[in-house]
């Protein structure tokens, strides 16, 4: 597929970098681009002179597709339309990125999201061809399809389905999360935007190990995490356990952030952020390489996103020092310390200072909390030994004559579910200190 990159601003030099990143995630292959700084022209976004620009660089690159940075009205997509050759078909940044997303779901919530953004950005056109229709009592008007006001109510009935199936996805993901803390996990969450290089520092920090979204247990993985330096190659969660001794920790990555995104497609996938709303802590990853102006601008929208539901403390992550010399390194940190207080820096893809980061992880986790149990001697309480071995580090057991002494550290809420169980093996309180 051969695509033009089209590019409107009002003012300044339009920049085409993220948008030709996008096209070639959706697996375009971009052969050239037309772009214009001015005012929105009405009917075709471009002016009608640049219009006719952008047909002539179609026709000479015989191109497909003409991808615009720009949203476009339905209006606008027919205008262009008309003036491009026969077959090539014209799409807004957000249809890119819609088209993406249809690429890369493969779990029932991610397909469930990308159609919900697909009904979410049809729908305001289907009330637009509704409302046209009805004023000039034509059915095709504008070239815009024939009026068919029932379908704006289809659109409206399976948003709200979708909306209804994705609530009960999460709520089985939230006991899934709580019967992982129950057991002694902490909860890790990678956040930030697309090529921030979440995947890759997944896989430094985790032990190999996957997480079976549908079982909760550990599986041997034929490869690591997927890595590649394109957008959205992450668009569901992927779970893995870090090594962090003694503790259990599950870090989670998620779909990444990207910039001018609209209300209705951030709407979409929100549930997808559950699982950094849930965590007990945040990590929130930035490519320390690209401009500090750049790096301000993306800092000041995940906190903008993520102070509104989090809880959980926030360390932000400088990424790829391996492209970034120690003075510009030194100079991004002073910039950015309002933003980013004492950051951790670190390649993800050369391993340089991870051994910081997972300290500092350990660091910030809630503190672990030192207990003794006196448990009778009974078949059970060998049940119960073996599950605080599991959930918990274990100092030292003393096995008497009559009774077992456990000595372990763990989460708080392993210590609550070790004292209740240790209370039904007998009737006197369990020993604490």
């Amino acid at each position: 597929m051969r695509a033009i990159i089209a590019k409107r601003v009002d003012s300044g030099t339009p920049d085409t970098n993220e948008i030709r990143e996008l096209a070639a995630a959706a697996g375009y292959t971009v052969v050239g681009e037309v772009t214009q700084s001015r005012q929105a022209d009405p009917a075709l976004q471009l002016g009608e002179g640049k219009a006719e620009e952008l047909a002539a660089r179609v026709a000479q690159t015989d191109a497909t597709t003409v991808v615009f940075d720009n949203r476009l009205g339905p209006y606008q997509t027919y205008n262009l339309g008309q003036l491009l050759p026969d077959g090539v078909e014209v799409i807004d940044r957000f249809t890119l990125i819609l088209e993406i997303f249809g690429q890369r779901a493969q779990t029932r919530k991610a397909q469930l999201q990308v159609e919900l953004a697909e009904l979410r950005y049809e729908l305001p056109r289907a009330e637009a061809k509704t409302s046209l229709a009805k004023r000039e009592e034509h059915p095709g008007f504008m070239g815009l399809g024939e009026y068919d006001e029932s379908r704006e109510q289809d659109i409206k009935a399976q948003i709200s389905r979708i909306n209804d199936e994705l609530e009960q996805i999460e709520q089985t993901e939230e006991h899934r999360r709580e019967r992982r803390r129950d057991s002694g996990f902490d909860l890790v969450a990678l956040a930030g935007y697309t090529n921030a290089g979440k995947s890759t520092l997944l896989r430094r920090l985790s032990e190999g190990l996957d997480v079976d979204e549908n079982e909760g247990l550990h599986r041997d993985l034929e490869a690591t995490a997927e890595s590649q330096d394109k957008l959205f190659t992450t668009l569901g969660t992927t779970t893995r356990r870090a090594d962090i001794e003694p503790r259990d920790v599950l870090v989670t990555d998620t779909v990444g952030f990207i910039s001018d995104l609209p209300h209705w497609l951030v709407e979409s996938f929100k549930s997808t952020l559950d699982s950094v709303y849930r965590a007990d802590l945040v990590l929130l990853v930035v490519d320390v390489s690209e401009a500090v102006d750049e790096i301000h601008e993306k800092l000041v929208t995940c906190h903008d996103t993520l102070y509104e539901r989090n809880e959980a403390p926030i360390v932000t992550v400088l990424n790829k020092t391996d492209k970034v010399d120690e003075d510009e390194l030194a100079e991004k940190r002073e910039a950015l310390s309002a933003l980013a207080p004492n950051p951790v820096a670190v390649s993800a893809r050369e391993g340089t200072n991870v051994d910081a980061l997972l300290s500092r992880i350990d660091e910030e986790l809630p503190d672990w909390e030192q207990e003794r149990l006196v448990l009778p001697m009974t078949e059970e309480t060998m049940s119960l030994v073996s599950w605080i071995h599991d959930n918990a580090n274990v100092d030292d057991v003393t096995y008497g004559d009559e009774d077992v002494l456990v000595d372990f550290q763990a989460r708080p809420a392993v210590i609550s579910q070790a004292r209740s169980r240790a209370s039904e093996l007998h009737t006197a309180p369990a020993e604490s200190t």
